[in-house]
């Protein structure tokens, strides 16, 4: 059988595809892997669709046991120490684990999100038509458990023939482009947001990054009515310290929002650290 067993998680390990997209209108995010881009690689290193369900695993600790077919895997994003049977086998390297062999993540060098991408994909049943977990609305596969098994779909097509992927760049500081926001004149100094070293705070998951450093004073004190929010918004609630919104983000939002990251850099900001140093630069037209 095509399957992994679950022997230890880590802080956290979730299912997560890239998403549901199109149900905005009905009160569904999106959701799905925090850091897209490195799914995506991993996914195209085993010879997957590139949104195929994989392990997103928040600090390492992951432990699997391969069932009784061997499976080829690659594991990627935050760079991490990766064993097969007590052997270092190393991430971002496409591996070939024998049947009953057990894979281990140690603890990300740098980064906070690694991804485990299976050939053949995690095969749990679909919710809303995606493989994700929302930790927001609790929708999706449940946080993966100590003896979990989760199948693995059959594999297609060829593999690439790649044997090892780059490294993602995790340099400090974290320098993020983004946009002025539909708010920015909400807050009385917009700018302070790119003048600020923020600091990420232990208060952040996947629904969003909460930054201190300093305090964005709203410049008005009038309701503003409930608006749609997007992946990347930076919004400012009445303490000042804005929220970088992640994955799992409300559909909407009742505060300013003040700048909109890049979407390439979004998936940048999902490796932050709590207590990582992040800045913001302005891009395009004031």
């Amino acid at each position: 059988m095509r399957a992994l067993t679950v022997r230890a998680t880590g802080p956290l390990a979730l299912v997560e595809d890239l998403g549901r997209p199109g149900r905005a209108g009905i009160g569904v995010a999106r959701s799905g892997a925090a850091d897209r881009a490195s799914l995506r690689l991993g996914n195209r290193a085993v010879g997957n669709d590139e949104g195929a369900a994989a392990i997103e695993v928040t600090f390492g600790g992951l432990a699997l046991e391969v069932g009784d077919e061997g499976l080829c895997l690659c594991v990627t994003g935050a760079p991490v120490d990766v064993t097969v049977d007590g052997r270092g086998a190393g991430s971002h390297a496409v591996l070939q684990v024998a049947a009953g062999s057990r894979v281990a993540l140690g603890t990300p060098r740098a980064g906070l999100r690694s991804y485990v991408a299976v050939r053949g994909g995690i095969d749990v049943p679909e919710v809303l038509g995606a493989r994700s977990r929302d930790v927001m609305a609790g929708l999706g596969p449940e946080p993966l458990a100590e003896g979990d098994a989760l199948p693995v779909g059959a594999p297609v097509g060829d593999l690439p023939g790649v044997d090892h992927l780059p490294w993602p760049d995790l340099d400090e500081p974290v320098v993020l482009r983004a946009v002025r926001g539909p708010r920015a004149d909400w807050v009385e100094d917009v700018d302070l947001l790119t003048s600020t070293a923020w600091q990420a705070t232990d208060r952040s998951n996947r629904v969003g990054t909460r930054l201190a450093g300093s305090s964005l004073r709203h410049s008005r004190d009038d309701q503003l009515p409930s608006e749609g929010a997007w992946r990347g918004a930076v919004q400012v609630p009445p303490s000042g310290e804005p929220v970088l919104f992640l994955a799992d983000h409300p559909v909407t939002g009742g505060y300013p929002v003040v700048a909109v990251v890049v979407d390439e850099d979004v998936d940048r900001a999902a490796q932050v650290r709590p207590g990582q140093e992040v800045r913001f630069r302005w891009v395009g037209a004031p």
